[in-house]
């Protein structure tokens, strides 16, 4: 198993890849939908910020010893994260993004030892996920430069 550090710094590259991308765009350019047929840069950046930040929660019933495993349905919560930010103005879903990541990092950071569970909560919200993303994203913000 990697150790704490390994973890989050592999979380952490990713990270610096995926704000990086974002923060070449200009504020129309991550609005504009095309990432996928509905989604724009900004609603790439609220559903990794909702994966963050349940990542966090899960993380701290991890620390307290109150986690209960559950089945998830991810297309339903996917949907819901979506409906529920879709409207938001990018800088909530910044502030949002920075702070859900923010908090994940303490959270995980505040084990004393990092399970199974813990470090497939943390990959899976974290770098792995940002990793199934990139390609796409990497696409996407190459197309919108190239119209600019």
């Amino acid at each position: 198993m990697p150790t704490k550090q390994e973890i989050c710094k592999a979380e952490d590259e990713a990270w610096a890849e995926v704000n990086g991308l974002i923060a070449s765009l200009t504020p129309a350019q991550m609005e504009e939908p095309g990432y996928y047929p509905d989604w724009s840069a900004k609603d790439l950046l609220a559903h990794l910020a909702a994966w963050m930040a349940e990542a966090a929660r899960i993380l701290t019933q991890l620390h307290y010893q109150t986690y209960l495993k559950r089945d998830l349905d991810v297309d339903a919560m996917n949907k819901e994260f979506y409906e529920a930010n879709r409207d938001l103005p990018l800088p909530v879903v910044r502030a949002e993004a920075f702070a859900a990541r923010n908090r994940m990092l303490i959270e995980m950071n505040g084990l004393a030892e990092v399970t199974a569970e813990a470090e497939e909560w943390f990959e899976e919200s974290g770098s792995k996920h940002y990793g199934e993303h990139l390609p796409r994203f990497r696409e996407w913000v190459q197309e919108l430069k190239s119209r600019s």
